[in-house]
């Protein structure tokens, strides 16, 4: 049997581009000669729906919808979407895996392990599965998982999450090949292990593995596609690309497929996550064109190149604000910066207005002394510029903040923070370096001074990060430790030999900054631990680590 591994970008709610998608890719592995055709997770609806799941006329489309696609397959597929179910207690919708054949759905199984850590909270929404079920098609017998499903292995995990094993049930019950349908985000790092868990699979198992995976952005999540078929011997015997749409077949009598290449380093993963995450939640959010504040630092360097990947040189203006305290040489950062990209570029200074400001509020301030006030005035100034550029030409704005930035709020609500989307804001800035040497590879495009030059704000005479906060070689490993690995600040100490004050003043900082965070724009995740709604803290508590 020849399977089809197609993987697509849906939009949540998008039923009918959705739909067309699924058909046309379907089209494409008729023609080539499939007998099956595998999607992702919940791709007739989107991944992750979120509350829209509670509106009944949500969940009508998506069976309306199906009894559509079945009537329109040229070839048996297996589709993710919700479905109603029958209990007499819990949920009244599961997320489900279709089995569509001969214009109908012949065969579906339940989602039985539901996440809920990190961004995940479908047991929120959804009815578990009470069992799992094989399907005998062609000379096999398939066992058909979704995501999580897989996710439970005892000869992988030391501490598994859940009491039952889906695939172990449905390996009792003879199945010849498991298949696993995904929505499974991208996290640095992540692919080695999530390889090395479906490879345990097929060999502790020896049954080869079919995993499809959900590519493309929707919100904060970055989905990297990679779906392949591992044989039963632990080799890849197809692989689909990453962050893109693909279609690849593999023949189960012969174990081999198409296999396409995949990024060589880490890094290099990352920054087509952060393309891709920038275009689908700009253009699914029906804007084309976006705009961002250069100030000659390495952080705006990399979120305008990021854009300038996503969505094109034409659909990207720069716009420098100096103030007060802006040196030249970021000024012709900046400027050089937006004549090697190619974008357009304007200067908007704000000298003026900041002395306007200081004349106008002279009266209330009294004899006090200058303070981060006045540096807050002079980043929300140029705030106000960017979103009346954003409003005049119907441009997103992207903010430039960095995830060290972010966490122990070295960043101005209403100021830098203003914005539609944070590119950047989960990743911490040893890493943003590490991504301005990457697209350098092969010729500057990012100044080498931008690079080489103290990081500062710029915001008083000569400013340097380093005068408010640790070097970013010692504050990213706290920050790693604290947020992403939950280490005390003793443990942090202890294992690095930090000062302990030090450390706990930082993690202070991480607590008492919930309340800018809350307020920040939307931002792509790709790390383990991101701020947003896959870390709820509270920002009124007094807990002090």
């Amino acid at each position: 049997m020849k399977i089809a591994l197609a993987q697509f970008n849906p939009t949540v709610g998008d039923f009918a581009g959705n739909s067309a998608r699924i058909l046309s890719l379907a089209a494409q592995a008729k023609q080539r000669g499939a007998d099956l055709a595998v999607f992702s997770e919940l791709c007739l609806c989107g991944y992750l729906p979120q509350d829209l799941l509670e509106r009944p006329a949500f969940i009508e489309r998506n069976h309306s919808e199906l009894k559509n696609l079945a009537a329109k397959l040229p070839l048996p597929a297996i589709v993710g979407y919700v479905g109603r179910v029958k209990n007499g207690t819990g949920k009244s919708i599961a997320n489900k895996a279709a089995f569509l054949c001969g214009g109908r759905v012949v065969f579906e199984q339940s989602k039985m392990l539901l996440p809920t850590y990190d961004v995940f909270d479908e047991s929120r929404y959804f009815q578990p599965a009470e069992r799992q079920s094989v399907f005998g098609f062609h000379e096999d017998q398939l066992g058909i998982t979704i995501c999580e499903d897989v996710w439970n292995d005892k000869n992988f995990w030391a501490n598994r999450r859940y009491d039952r094993d889906p695939v172990t049930e449905l390996m009792q019950q003879g199945t010849t090949l498991l298949l696993n349908i995904s929505a499974s985000p991208y996290t640095i790092d992540k692919r080695a292990l999530r390889f090395e868990m479906l490879r345990s699979i097929a060999i502790n198992q020896r049954r080869p593995v079919i995993y499809v995976n959900q590519v493309g952005g929707d919100d904060s999540l970055i989905f990297d596609g990679a779906s392949m078929a591992i044989a039963a011997d632990g080799k890849v015997a197809a692989q689909a690309l990453s962050f893109e749409e693909d279609l690849v077949l593999f023949d189960t009598v012969g174990g081999a497929g198409d296999i396409h290449p995949q990024p060589k380093e880490e890094i290099e993963y990352a920054y087509r996550a952060l393309v891709i995450g920038t275009r689908d939640y700009v253009h699914k959010c029906d804007f084309k064109k976006v705009l961002v504040g250069l100030s000659g630092g390495i952080d705006s360097a990399v979120v305008a190149k990021i854009a300038v990947d996503a969505l094109g040189a034409e659909n990207l203006l720069g716009v420098s604000m100096p103030g007060p305290y802006s040196s030249e040489g970021s000024r012709a950062d900046a400027k050089a910066l937006a004549e090697k990209l190619g974008i357009q570029f304007v200067t908007v200074p704000i000298t003026e207005v900041f002395e306007a400001y200081l004349k106008a509020l002279a009266p209330a301030f009294g004899n006090r002394r200058p303070d981060v006030t006045e540096e807050n005035i002079q980043a929300r100034i140029r705030g106000n510029y960017l979103m009346a550029l954003s409003n005049k030409f119907g441009s997103m704005v992207l903010s430039t903040g960095n995830k060290s930035e972010l966490a122990v709020g070295y960043c101005t609500l209403y100021g830098d923070m203003a914005g539609g989307l944070g590119v950047i804001s989960d990743v911490p800035k040893l890493m943003v370096y590490e991504l301005a040497r990457h697209i350098n590879r092969e010729r500057e495009l990012i100044p080498r001074s931008t690079i080489e030059k103290p990081p500062s704000a710029e915001l008083r005479p000569n400013q340097k990060d380093e005068d408010s906060l640790p070097p970013y070689d010692v504050l990213d490993r706290i920050l790693k430790a604290y947020i992403e690995d939950l280490r005390s600040p003793q443990e942090i100490a202890d294992h690095y030999g930090f000062d302990i004050k030090m450390v706990r003043d930082i993690a202070l900082r991480v607590d008492r900054n919930e309340y800018k965070r809350k307020q920040a724009a939307p931002g792509l995740k790709i790390t383990s631990r991101a701020f947003g709604f896959g870390r709820p803290f509270p920002i009124a508590q007094k807990f002090i680590p």
